[in-house]
C-alpha cells in the first residue's frame, strides 16, 4: 500500500463518494452541491441542491443520476439537465436520510439516521432500510438497523452488505431476484468501530471508513481485519476507482455535525491498494 496524496481539499462535509466515468463524484453536505474531481484534482459543480444536503448518490440504468436528499427524505433523480422527485421516503425514514446503493436494475436502498443524532446522540434508536424501485414506488426494508450507512452490493448482484454505523458490524441480506433483501446473517463484527461510507474490492474484503477513529480499515467475512490506515482527520467515507480500480479515495474532515458548514477546511486523500473495487457501488 502507497502513502497518502492529497486530491483535493476545501470540502466542508464530504459523503457518497463514487467513481463514474473517469472521475469521483461526491457530495458536500453543507455547500450543498455535488462535484467531479479528476485525477488531477480539477472539480466541477454538478449539482447545486440550494438549501437542501444531498448524500448518497448512484446511476440508474438509462444513465441518469440518483440523489438523497436528506432532510426532505427524498430520492431526486436528475435526467438530461431535469431534478425531479424520483422517490418520497418520509414515510420509512424516522430521521435524516443518508447513504444510498444503487443496483443494476436500478433499485435502490437508502438508510437513514433513526433518530435525531445531533440533539440526542446518546440515545440510538433503530432504522428502516428503504428499498425504491426503479419506477419510484418505495418499501420498507430490514428493520432493526443501527443507523444503517455505507451499503455495497456483491458482484453476483445476490447480497447486499450494510453497514451499521452504532451496530460497529455489517449485515448481509440475501437479494431475490426481485430485489427484495431477504435473509440476513452478521458478516462482520467490528467492535470498537463505528463504520461509515464503505467500498468492496475483488478479493471480497471492504474497505469503511471508520467513524469513530482517524483512518479506514479493511475488513473480510466473519470479521478478520487486513489492513488499518490512519488518515490526518477523522475519515467518513472511501471508494474504490481510478483506472485500474486500486485507487483508494479516502474523504475526511476534522469532525462531524452542522458546524462544519462553511469550515472548507475536509479534504479528499488518495492511496493505492493491492485488489481493485467490485460490485456496487
Amino acid at each position: 500500500m502507497s502513502g497518502l496524496e492529497l486530491l483535493v481539499d476545501g470540502l466542508d462535509f464530504g459523503e457518497g463518494p463514487r467513481w463514474h466515468d473517469g472521475r469521483l463524484w461526491y457530495s458536500d453536505f453543507y455547500q450543498h452541491k455535488i462535484y467531479a474531481v479528476s485525477h488531477g484534482g480539477a472539480r466541477e459543480t454538478i449539482l447545486d441542491l440550494g438549501s437542501e444536503q444531498p448524500s448518497g448518490l448512484g446511476w440508474m440504468p438509462d444513465g441518469s443520476l440518483l440523489v438523497v436528499a436528506m432532510s426532505a427524505r427524498q430520492v431526486l433523480r436528475l435526467d438530461d439537465g431535469e431534478l425531479t422527485v424520483h422517490a418520497d421516503l418520509s414515510d420509512i425514514a424516522t430521521w435524516h436520510c443518508n447513504d444510498m446503493v444503487v443496483a443494476a436494475d436500478g433499485t435502490a436502498y437508502v438508510g437513514n439516521f433513526g433518530w435525531d443524532i445531533e440533539h440526542d446522540r446518546g440515545h440510538p434508536q433503530a432504522a428502516t432500510l428503504a428499498v425504491v424501485r426503479p419506477d419510484g414506488s418505495v418499501q420498507p426494508g430490514p428493520g432493526d438497523l443501527l443507523f444503517p450507512n455505507g451499503s455495497v452490493i456483491t458482484p453476483d448482484g445476490t447480497t447486499l452488505i450494510v453497514g451499521e454505523t452504532f451496530g460497529a458490524r455489517f449485515t448481509a441480506f440475501d437479494l431475490h431476484p426481485d430485489g427484495r433483501p431477504g435473509n440476513r446473517r452478521e458478516w462482520a463484527a467490528v467492535p470498537g468501530t463505528a463504520p461509515d461510507g464503505c467500498t468492496l474490492d475483488s478479493a471480497g474484503g471492504i474497505w469503511f471508513a471508520d467513524a469513530a477513529g482517524s483512518g479506514v480499515v479493511r475488513i473480510l467475512d466473519g470479521g478478520s481485519i487486513t489492513d488499518r490506515l490512519p488518515t490526518p482527520q477523522p475519515a467518513y467515507a472511501c471508494m474504490l476507482g481510478g483506472d485500474d480500480g486500486r485507487t483508494l479515495y479516502i474523504l475526511t474532515a476534522p469532525g462531524a455535525g452542522a458546524d462544519r458548514a462553511g469550515s472548507a477546511d475536509g479534504s479528499i486523500w488518495t492511496t493505492t491498494v493491492q485488489h481493485p473495487g467490485s460490485g456496487l457501488p
